[in-house]
């Protein structure tokens, strides 16, 4: 069993945890409510709308002609105002999906070599992705950095890894909240920051390049404070740095030197296992399907039933990150994991059944607090569930292969989510979802079960709390 980290250090790598996921963040959801004029832009360019303007070859005509493709396969005509969001969730999804794919490997790598080592080569990629956006004058250039972004993003799930890292199982759900919290944050400040920087059109070739530029700035800041600032956290590195330390010689005679004996690495403590992984990920694969989808299609709902514009959904958007960022900070924190995730799954069925239904401005927003509940919850303390039931040599991994599982229902749930909404309507796709969510409900409540060290967080919690960050 490996060393308990010391308070003091723990408090520091958290602190340098938060504020640097909270930079990645911010940088990242710089682009959410710009996707609809930016990929208008490169349309417009590219591939435009008047029937008189010559033929266009390009990479994005040829997309464009797909999505149109699969568009009219519809029963229901849909306005062509929707191509822009139709391109934009293909895009979310292609980024989920390689996420998909990147998670698992980034959390090996990181088992193996560091959560440091791996984070910072994360990093790298980070940069190179927002350069290129920085750079992109047209799509093929623009859609390259989406890809290279989706293959490196790995700061969520190593800053995971690394809050496990340091937390004991009392301290484990506080910590989760923490993280996610800075998504709640992020996404409540983050949208607004970036819109109002594409008011600002520093370069005619691509008028998004201030945006751009912060969000690069932002990252780069964050590379340095992570290179100066983050310690290595894996146990099987630093135990093995800390024998090293304990094995230098110390002198007994003038002519003759003592060497302390190394001691056997330790090796990572058995888990005893209450809910298996296949479970967790089949949890987070099935949650987040249905979730996405509902996500993806709300400012189709909102538009078509109130008439809603982009000021108005990124009002309602910025209600949901407000109220999920204060029940992070003031009740999920407290919460076992278990009890977290059942309460956002519930909550989630009951905002899937409102949606169906509702007719007014104040309906909307009760769903919206409920997605709040959700987002707030769910996520994180099922990585919090995850920690629990790995050791420390392979935590990375299984956090990365929970993640894969559900960048992967990210990345399929808006497509099909969005089908049938538009095949058969509002009320059908939500009542098709609330039943999808129903499944994710018996799952949680009845083959999920309480890891042992979840249940001894509840009284350490009560002299532990406010010692946290």
């Amino acid at each position: 069993m490996t060393t308990p980290v010391e308070p003091a250090t723990r408090k520091r790598v958290l602190k340098v945890i938060f504020f640097s996921l909270l930079l990645d963040l911010i940088s990242f959801t710089f682009i959410l409510p710009l996707f609809p004029k930016l990929l208008e832009f490169y349309r417009n360019v590219e591939a435009p709308l008047d029937p008189s303007a010559p033929p266009s070859k390009t990479l994005l005509s040829s997309v464009l002609g797909y999505l149109n493709t699969y568009k009219a396969s519809f029963a229901r005509p849909i306005d062509s105002r929707y191509d822009i969001v139709l391109l934009g969730g293909a895009l979310g999804s292609l980024f989920s999906l390689l996420q998909a794919i990147a998670s698992p490997i980034i959390g090996h790598f990181s088992d193996r070599y560091g959560r440091r080592t791996a984070l910072l080569l994360s990093m790298t990629g980070n940069i190179l992705s927002v350069l290129l956006w920085v750079m992109a004058t047209d799509f093929r250039t623009f859609l390259a950095s989406r890809i290279v972004g989706g293959l490196s993003e790995g700061n969520v799930q190593l800053a995971t890894a690394i809050a496990t890292d340091i937390s004991d199982p009392s301290k484990r759900g506080s910590t989760m909240a923490l993280i996610g919290a800075c998504f709640s944050i992020a996404f409540t400040f983050g949208p607004a920051l970036g819109a109002w920087l594409s008011s600002f059109s520093t370069v005619a070739a691509n008028p998004f390049a201030t945006a751009a530029g912060v969000s690069l700035t932002l990252i780069v800041v964050e590379t340095l404070y992570l290179y100066f600032c983050l310690p290595e956290t894996l146990p099987a590195l630093t135990q093995k740095a800390a024998e090293d330390s304990t094995t230098d010689t110390k002198p007994t005679t003038g002519t003759e030197t003592e060497k302390k004996p190394a001691t056997t690495p330790t090796k990572p403590t058995a888990v005893q296992r209450t809910n298996s992984h296949f479970l967790l990920n089949l949890t987070h694969f099935s949650f987040l399907l249905f979730f996405s989808g509902m996500e993806f299609s709300l400012p189709f709902m909102t538009y078509d039933l109130f008439g809603y514009d982009s000021a108005k959904n990124g009002r309602l958007l910025g209600f949901v990150g407000l109220i999920a960022s204060l029940l992070q900070g003031g009740v999920t924190r407290r919460l076992p994991p278990l009890l977290s995730v059942r309460i956002g799954v519930v909550a989630c069925l009951l905002a899937f059944i409102m949606l169906g239904r509702i007719t007014t401005v104040l309906g909307l927003y009760g769903a919206a607090t409920l997605l709040a509940t959700t987002s707030a919850t769910v996520v994180t303390s099922l990585n919090a569930l995850s920690s629990f039931e790995s050791h420390e040599g392979e935590r990375g991994g299984k956090l990365g292969m929970l993640r894969s599982w559900g960048q992967l229902g990210r990345g399929l749930g808006p497509v099909l989510f969005t089908s049938v909404y538009w095949w058969a309507g509002r009320e059908v796709a939500y009542g098709i979802g609330a039943l999808g969510m129903s499944w994710v409900a018996l799952l949680v409540l009845y083959t999920l079960k309480t890891p042992p060290g979840s249940e001894r967080a509840k009284t350490a919690k009560v002299t532990g709390e406010k010692k946290e960050l």
